[in-house]
């Protein structure tokens, strides 16, 4: 592997004024300019992606109470360590993630960060297509006279199709700040499925039996839903590309920004945690969709809404891999037929990968406990704590000393956890409920793979 120093793209511009308005780039290479708000919806869309369909299934693992708990100080933590990642910046005088860690810790931290920055996005991105693949098929199956069985309406077939007609050609942007209305789209589309989600908790929750201790405190695999909820809202490896596409960037700009959008993101995550489990309590999957019946029409609606919002999501991902191989192994710039190459190459390595793997919940749960869970808690706070002069008591030290710790509890349990102690996953299979006829709804402690193994006659759903 050929190393290139990072180049930095634009002159630190710094101020002495204790508000923290020290402007961190003067003029980045990235193309246009954003404003504030197609900045806010760019962190947003990029926190409400795939992640948030494993929420209510976090909340399963934390255990309900504690579950809303960790939500609440998960979104704090990246709330403080987004604006700690900018405050890095401007004290080591460079821009991007990558830069910034080379700078603090040298070749080996800079190697294990771009490492860190590739994979999560990457593994987002084959999530992401996983996700695309089952919602998309079961919307087209409930179309008038499409064959359930036919190839062409295959969650294979759908992520080659979407991958090349979609996902590939928004990936082919240079300038992160065009996806800014895409990104606006995709908000309002994720209000759509909360809607969908809402209601159905109030038509189909009261139906659905509550298995025992659904409402106990704690649960043991609390630290697996803190790596669900780590990759839930994350955006860190792609954070300095939002900045740098701000007008006239500055921290006191960017705390606007991230608190804004931090507030957006928790306030919708909290909302449909909470309704997905409460809907479904024990029975909830990693993938919420997959505990609805295929015949629910308003649930087909909001598959249709969820698969769009993901693949208008996609894009930012493969923004952050590609700028991790740009500056690894091209300086930080490339030639427009580079570009076009290696956003194929990683677009398509994401495809593959993601036509071998059908279970969402293991993916989310890695992802977030060796990924999410250094780029969030560990490797901002290492890298503050290095730079910063500031006094050991200073408010902004002591977070940075209690986030460092526990990100490396909850990245070596949660791998340790999410490998002995996998979740079940019944990708594909109908729940029991969808068969009315067949079980008496009252309260079950069953699980649902038991249940729902049980069952195999023709769907009577209860929407029809």
């Amino acid at each position: 592997m050929s190393y290139q120093q990072p180049q930095l793209r634009g002159p630190l511009q710094r101020e002495t004024d204790p508000s923290d308005r020290e402007s961190l780039v003067s003029g980045h290479e990235h193309g246009g300019k954003s404003s504030q708000s197609a900045a806010v919806f760019n962190v947003v869309n990029s926190v409400i992606g795939s992640g948030i369909i494993g929420l209510p299934y976090s909340m399963k693992q934390a255990g309900f109470p504690l579950g809303i708990l960790l939500l609440f100080w998960v979104s704090y933590i990246t709330d403080f360590s987004l604006v700690l990642l900018i405050k890095g910046g401007a004290l080591s005088g460079t821009d991007s993630y990558q830069s910034l860690v080379n700078k603090t810790f040298g070749f080996p931290g800079y190697l294990l960060l771009s490492t860190l920055q590739f994979m999560y996005p990457f593994i987002a991105m084959i999530s992401y297509n996983i996700i695309t693949g089952d919602t998309l098929s079961k919307v087209f199956q409930r179309l008038p006279g499409v064959d359930p069985g036919s190839w062409f309406i295959s969650r294979h077939f759908i992520i080659v199709v979407s991958t090349v007609t979609c996902t590939l050609p928004l990936s082919l942007y240079r300038d992160i700040a065009k996806l800014g209305k895409i990104s606006f789209i995709s908000t309002i589309l994720t209000a759509v499925i909360l809607g969908v989600v809402v209601t159905r908790t109030i038509s189909l929750g009261p139906n659905i039996p509550k298995t025992d201790n659904a409402w106990v405190f704690a649960r043991p695999n609390a630290i697996q839903a803190i790596g669900v909820m780590s990759f839930a809202f994350i955006c860190h490896h792609n954070c300095f590309l939002v900045y740098g596409s701000l007008e006239e960037p500055t921290v006191a700009k960017w705390r606007r920004v991230i608190h804004t959008s931090i507030l957006v993101s928790v306030f919708i995550c909290v909302l449909f945690a909470t309704c997905g489990y409460f809907t479904f309590t024990g029975f909830t999957q990693g993938d919420l969709f997959e505990n609805y019946c295929r015949s629910d029409d308003l649930v087909t609606f909001g598959r249709f809404c969820y698969g769009i919002t993901v693949i208008l999501t996609y894009p930012i991902e493969c923004f952050v891999t590609r700028e991790v191989i740009t500056n690894v192994f091209f300086g930080g710039a490339l030639s427009s037929v580079f570009h076009v190459t290696l956003t194929a190459a990683i677009v398509t390595a994401a495809t593959l990968i993601s036509l071998l793997i059908d279970c969402l919940g293991i993916v989310l749960e890695l992802n977030g406990v060796l990924c999410a869970a250094p780029l969030i808690f560990i490797i901002p706070s290492a890298c503050y704590l290095k730079l910063s002069e500031e006094p050991r008591t200073h408010s902004d030290k002591l977070m940075a000393c209690v986030m460092f710790p526990v990100g490396a509890v909850v990245m070596v349990a949660g791998f340790v956890m999410a490998i002995t102690n996998p979740q079940d996953c019944t990708h594909g299979q109908e729940m029991f409920y969808c068969f009315p006829d067949n079980i008496s709804l009252t309260n079950i402690s069953h699980s649902p793979r038991q249940l729902t193994a049980q069952l195999s006659l023709p769907n009577l759903s209860i929407f029809q």
